[in-house]
C-alpha cells in the first residue's frame, strides 16, 4: 500500500510517500522559521496562508522523487490534531480533497501518534511494549505503549511543555527564534556548576511535569547576574547551561522511574526536542545502566514531518480505518480517544 501523508499541525509542511512494503519512499518539507521569526513565534494565520501555498508543489515534489503518479496512491493521510486549526484545515483540505479526486481512502492521523511511532521508521524499530517520552513544543508526556492505538497515560507537564519553556527562556536570554536550538547551543558553552536550577517535582511521586518555574528561576537568576550591568556572554552560557541540565536531569529521573514502575526494558523518545544532544546522551548512559533498549527517530524525524504521518496513515489504513467526506480537524485531541489496531 503506497500512502500519501501530509503534515500541517504548525509551522512546517511535511508531504512524504510510506510504501507498506519498502518503507519511505520520498518526503519533503518547508519550514516557516524565517517567516515567523520577527515576531518571535508563530503567528497562526500566516502559518495556514504559508501552508496553503506550499501544499501542492511539495506533493508535487515527493511524487516526482519517488517516481510515483498520484494515480498509483491507494491512500491519503493527514495530520487532524491537535495543532493549529487554520493550520490543520489546511493540510486537511488537501488531502481530503485529493483522495475523493482519485476514488482512494482517506484516514485521519494524531499527531502525537505519528511523533510517537516515528522511532519505526528506522532500520532497528522498538518492539511493543515501551515506554515513550513526547517532548515537543507543546506536548510533554510519558505514555506505556502496549501497541498502535493502546496508549495509557503515565505524566505529562502541567504548565509548560519542555519545547515552550526552552523557547521563553531563550527568549529572556535575547537568543532570538527558535529558542530551543539556540540555547542548546549556547550551553555548549556553558561552564558547568557556576549555576544551580532546581529539578521540579522529582522529590513528589508520579511522573507528572512542571517547567514553567524554571523559567521564572532563570529571570531571577539573569537579573541577579545582571544587578552590577547588563549579561555578559559568559553569563548568557552559563544560565543556558544549568537551564539545560535541569531540564534534562528532571527528564532522566522521571523515564527512569516509569521504566522501573512499568518494568519496562525500551524507552523511546520522541519530537522536537528529542534532537537535544544532552538529552541523546544523557538518556542514553541511564538507559545502559539499566540494562535497556533505548530508541531515537532520525534526527531529521524528531520535528514535525510528513514520513511520521505517512506511517501511522498506512498502519490505521491496512487496518481497515478510513474517513467520510467530513473533516474533522481538533486543536485538542487526547491520545486515549484512538482506536487499538
Amino acid at each position: 500500500m503506497i500512502v500519501l501523508g501530509i503534515e500541517s499541525s504548525c509551522d512546517e509542511t511535511g508531504i512524504a510517500l510510506f510504501d507498506s512494503d519498502r518503507g519511505l519512499l520520498s518526503h519533503t518539507l518547508h519550514s516557516q522559521i524565517e517567516l515567523h521569526a520577527d515576531y518571535g513565534g508563530v503567528v497562526p494565520e500566516l502559518a495556514s496562508r504559508d501552508h496553503i501555498r506550499y501544499l501542492v508543489p511539495l506533493i508535487e515534489q515527493a511524487l516526482q522523487r519517488a517516481a510515483i503518479d498520484k494515480t498509483m496512491l491507494h491512500g491519503v493521510a493527514y495530520t487532524a490534531g491537535p495543532g493549529l486549526i487554520g493550520a490543520l484545515m489546511s493540510g486537511a483540505s488537501v488531502g481530503r480533497a485529493l483522495a475523493w479526486a482519485l476514488s482512494i481512502p482517506a484516514v485521519e492521523v494524531h499527531h502525537m501518534e505519528g511523533h510517537l511511532l516515528a522511532p519505526m521508521l528506522e532500520e532497528n524499530p522498538p518492539q511493543f511494549p515501551f515506554v515513550a517520552l513526547l517532548v515537543s513544543g507543546g506536548h510533554t508526556l510519558l505514555s506505556h505503549v502496549k501497541g498502535i492505538g493502546q496508549y495509557e497515560l503515565l505524566g505529562q507537564s502541567l504548565d509548560d511543555a519542555v519545547g515552550e519553556a526552552f523557547d521563553k527562556t531563550a527568549k529572556l536570554l535575547g537568543l532570538g527564534y527558535p529558542g530551543g536550538p539556540a540555547l542548546a547551543a549556547m550551553a555548549e558553552k556553558g561552564e558547568h556548576g557556576r549555576y544551580k536550577f532546581p529539578r521540579p517535582m522529582v522529590d513528589r511521586p508520579g511522573l507528572d511535569f512542571s517547567f514553567s518555574g524554571l523559567k521564572t528561576f532563570a529571570l531571577n537568576t539573569m537579573q541577579n547576574a545582571a544587578s552590577a550591568g547588563e549579561l555578559s556572554w559568559q553569563d548568557k552560557t552559563d544560565i543556558s547551561l544549568a537551564f539545560e541540565e535541569a531540564v534534562v536531569d528532571t527528564l532522566k529521573i522521571k523515564c527512569r522511574r516509569a521504566l522501573e514502575q512499568q518494568q519496562c526494558q525500551r524507552l523511546v523518545v520522541a519530537g522536537g526536542v528529542g534532537a537535544n544532544k544532552r538529552l541523546r546522551s544523557t538518556l542514553a548512559e541511564m538507559v545502559g545502566q539499566l540494562g535497556g533498549e533505548l530508541y531515537f527517530p532520525a534526527i531529521e524525524f524528531c520535528t514535525d514531518n510528513g514520513a511520521m504521518i505517512a506511517q501511522a496513515g498506512c498502519l490505521r489504513l491496512m487496518a481497515g480505518e478510513s474517513q467520510p467526506l467530513e473533516i474533522d480537524a481538533r486543536a485538542r485531541w487526547s491520545m486515549q480517544d484512538l482506536k487499538a489496531i
